[in-house]
């Protein structure tokens, strides 16, 4: 062969293998933009390990991660020839337990190539592990012998962060000729590629640890705002945990629905995250709401309930009408007129047994509950009116205007004055949270959570939205929100309702155009209301539900 005919033949072959490197490096790069995008830890392990497979021709390999006690620990193995995937995205534990990288007696575990490689800094080239002197293979040989495979060429290599530290280590085994299918070594320029592949790898792992860390601190610290309103009132303790899992819930049945109106809604993983959020921060304004308004058990209640104050009262009042009765005795037995004795003692009994009704009456009254009758506000005005003698003798009202103005509140324990305070909590909530600088994959969060006192005939509050300006998940958030004060058990004002009575108030709620009427029906026909009370409800209030009598439920 003449020398021009070799030099063409040469320059072909170097023509050849600048072709292929050129697309080992078309194929890292593509491989290094897709790991950057990727958020998934599970598929990002996955993608780094099939693609150096891919570059180098590998038949198999191994991702380890550096764990905090100094182990390094399988996260994703995987093999052509034997058919193996474990780990990552298969779901399929790695039977394997974490290799140290130090011995029991604290020094340096250097047989183990994957240790070696982590406590050196190095990567490490094998040709053939049968003939490696300096590592341990006694594993691999049992596993060949038991398998059949035969592990022969390895290449290791440490994976470090941007601040040099060693997160974990990429090992492949048997580089496969393209041609021949023969086990080759891995060459020096695959070798390269792969750590140039490593090195992306690491950063994109730490992004992803950083990325999980920032996110998890978040959660944290959106939970530990939930706990501390949660902790502030002892009656409404559980309700920012409550509500989060009860929004999930229903949430989850909206988008699994395959009938209805809302057939065709939908929220992709980010979406249904960024209503977790919301559900967690909804009642982030309470922060701001003053305890005595907050904890108001009883329509008295101050620094204490004034309802023991009253009841001292009628004592007063009652040995006032006896002291008066008792000496108009003494009169009319001074002026010979016995028969009046009998008298005034029958109308100073029926007069003590008045008092104590009244005053059983001002107790039930101070309760509060879900209606109070014009007919009782009546009575209370009238007991107010009876005069009681003050220090000087001068005859007072029995109540004052502001007991009579609280006791005489219609629902619930708070005046108006006081549910304008409770009411304002919404929108400090919504000025908390729009002033937060959100990633665009929460900049809903304000809308969801500030939305769930708002009513479909757009009487509620703070903005007077209607059905039709409010968004799916804000709708869902405010059936939440009632259900679970509905059927708490930790409010002042009323007992803790069954599922029945519950679920018969919503049902009203929605004729009445408060609450979102597909969203309700999907809450009962996927008994959302059944699968929240056993996870939170106490026994006795999960009685068996006819719901065929709830009001306004279509099946």
């Amino acid at each position: 062969m003449c020398g021009r005919t070799r030099l063409k033949i040469l320059k072909a072959s170097m023509a050849e293998q600048l072709s292929y490197l050129l697309k080992q490096l078309e194929r890292l790069n593509s491989i290094g933009i897709a790991l950057s995008a990727e958020r998934d830890n599970n598929r990002l392990l996955e993608m780094i390990l099939l693609g150096a497979k891919e570059i180098t021709n590998a038949d198999g390999g191994t991702i380890y991660t550096v764990t905090e006690d100094k182990h390094l620990k399988f996260e994703i193995m995987s093999n052509e020839t034997l058919s193996i995937s474990l780990g990552g995205t298969t779901g399929k534990e790695i039977p394997f337990t974490p290799l140290p990288l130090y011995l029991e007696d604290g020094s340096q575990n250097l047989t183990t190539v994957a240790a070696y490689s982590v406590l050196n800094d190095r990567t490490v080239n094998i040709e053939n592990a049968y003939e490696a002197k300096n590592f341990d293979f006694t594993g691999s040989r049992k596993f060949d012998e038991k398998t059949g495979y035969h592990s022969q060429s390895f290449l290791t290599i440490p994976m470090k962060n941007h601040e040099g530290e060693i997160i974990g280590v990429l090992q492949l085994i048997n580089a496969i000729d393209v041609d021949t299918q023969e086990i080759i070594p891995f060459s020096a320029a695959n070798q390269s590629l792969v750590e140039s592949l490593a090195s992306q790898a690491a950063v994109a792992m730490t992004n992803q640890n950083l990325i999980e860390g920032l996110k998890g601190l978040f959660e944290a610290f959106i939970e530990l705002m939930a706990e501390a309103i949660d902790q502030k009132s002892p009656y409404t303790g559980g309700h920012c945990r409550r509500v989060p899992e009860l929004t999930m819930m229903l949430g989850q049945a909206a988008i699994d629905t395959k009938t209805g109106p809302l057939k065709d809604f939908t929220l992709n993983e980010k979406e249904f995250y960024e209503l977790k959020i919301a559900g967690w921060l909804h009642d982030c304004g309470k922060v701001t709401t003053p305890e005595c308004v907050m904890d108001k058990a009883t329509k008295l209640s101050l620094i204490f309930d004034r309802i023991e104050l009253i009841d001292q009262r009628f004592e007063l009042l009652k040995a006032q009408a006896e002291c008066a009765m008792l000496k108009q005795q003494v009169e009319s037995l001074k002026l010979g007129h016995h028969e009046d004795f009998a008298r005034l003692e029958s109308a100073q009994l029926a007069f003590i047994h008045q008092c104590n009704e009244d005053r059983e009456f001002l107790r039930q009254s101070n309760l509060g509950g879900e209606f109070m009758t014009p007919e009782d506000q009546q009575r209370v005005r009238d007991i107010a009116a009876i005069p009681l003698l003050d220090e000087n003798g001068v005859a007072r009202p029995f109540l004052t205007e502001n007991e009579v103005l609280n006791l005489n509140i219609v629902r619930g324990t708070l005046t108006a004055e006081e549910r304008v305070i409770i009411n304002n909590h919404i929108n400090v909530t919504i000025s908390m949270l729009e002033s937060l600088p959100y990633p665009k994959s929460l900049q809903r969060v304000p809308e969801y959570a500030g939305g769930h006192h708002e009513r479909m005939d757009g009487k509620g509050y703070p903005k007077g939205l209607t059905r039709e300006q409010m968004s799916v998940p804000a709708r869902v958030m405010g059936i939440a929100d009632i259900f679970e004060a509905l059927t708490s058990k930790d409010r002042p004002y009323k007992k803790a309702k069954t599922l029945t009575e519950s679920l018969h108030i919503l049902g009203k709620m929605k004729l009445d155009y408060h609450i979102d009427p597909d969203l309700f029906d999907i809450f009962i026909r996927e008994k959302i209301y059944l699968k929240y009370a056993h996870r939170f409800l106490e026994p006795e209030q999960i009685d068996v539900v006819d719901e065929t009598k709830i009001p306004g439920y279509q099946p």
